[in-house]
């Protein structure tokens, strides 16, 4: 017996190349998009291998020579071993390594402090809107009490009580933002809750965390994806502004914040460089980001088709 030839429709993997394919074409559709794109790739390349593409250690004593301190961008040392391109600072350290170094710590404690916020805050807003009652109403009123404070003031409490160190101003950043992914999260869940593949899922006797996590997660992924962006923004500058005002990270692990700090009390004797390059890159990759984070707001916009699907 012969056998029939059968036609195999679409498949849900294809489906979900297409939008993919239609999201990254969105995308680079524009071309301040890309650019914010390219250069945040540039900076995490420059972040990650920072020991081998910097000219000097700016951390270690050994190296500097406090001869070179405050010296104009394009200086010699005095062997002529090293050209500083960027100037030094009041301790002789080569500004274009300290800010080469200083963007690995802003970047990693904005993007951990984003990551852990994100889960978090999303945790907590899908189960505010899938049980909702008294537990909605609950978790609903933390999230007021904590975006009633303003993010520093609450980040400078934090720190005053816990003390300086990287880990420290990770801990405050996730303070500061998780309820901003616990709102969202449950405005969009709230949303999902009462669609149809939801109640089938309840009718099978699915577990209430398989429910939230592989049915409504997924599609409530766009939105966070943007405030995720943004906050990843928001976290650097607002690590960079404690870092800047002494309570952030500590001197021997500074940050672009601490690097600004330093040259501060210079800039009215005239030796600039050693604040506005770290501000340049400070300023540069908060740009990036929200260059990208802006974009994908405009794509995942509820009025686009994307809105919605799981990406």
């Amino acid at each position: 017996m012969t056998a029939l030839p059968i036609t195999v429709p679409a498949t849900a993997k294809t489906a979900h190349e297409s939008l993919w394919r239609v999201f990254i074409a969105q995308f680079l559709s524009s071309k301040m998009a890309v650019f914010g794109l390219v250069l945040l790739v540039i900076f995490l390349i420059l972040a990650i291998f920072a020991p081998w593409i910097a000219p000097q250690n700016p951390f270690d004593i050994g190296t500097l020579d406090i001869m070179d301190s405050k010296m104009p961008p394009g200086s010699v040392n005095a062997d002529g071993s090293m050209t500083y391109w960027l100037g030094t600072d009041g301790q002789a350290r080569d500004i274009f390594s300290a800010i080469l170094y200083g963007m690995r710590i802003s970047l990693i404690v904005g993007s951990v402090s984003v990551s852990a916020a994100f889960l978090i805050g999303t945790a907590v807003g899908l189960v505010s809107a899938y049980f909702g009652g008294r537990i909605d109403a609950l978790l609903m009123r933390i999230v007021d009490i904590q975006l009633s404070f303003p993010a520093i003031l609450v980040a400078l409490i934090l720190l005053a009580v816990l003390g300086k160190g990287v880990d420290k101003v990770i801990y405050a950043l996730i303070a500061v933002q998780w309820a901003y992914f616990a709102r969202a999260a449950r405005a969009a869940a709230i949303v999902e809750r009462n669609k149809e593949y939801v109640e089938a899922a309840r009718c099978m006797s699915l577990s209430w965390h398989r429910i939230l996590w592989r049915h409504v997660f997924p599609n409530c992924i766009p939105p966070l994806m943007v405030i995720a962006t943004i906050d990843l923004a928001h976290a650097i500058a607002l690590e960079a502004t404690l870092s800047f005002l002494g309570v952030g990270v500590p001197v021997t692990e500074p940050s672009l914040g601490m690097l600004i700090s330093n040259g501060f009390e210079f800039l009215l004797s005239g030796n600039y460089w050693i604040s506005f390059f770290p501000g340049i890159a400070l300023a540069a990759i908060v740009v990036a980001i929200n260059l990208v984070g802006d974009h994908l707001r405009d794509i995942l916009n509820p009025r686009n088709e994307i809105q919605g699907v799981s990406l």
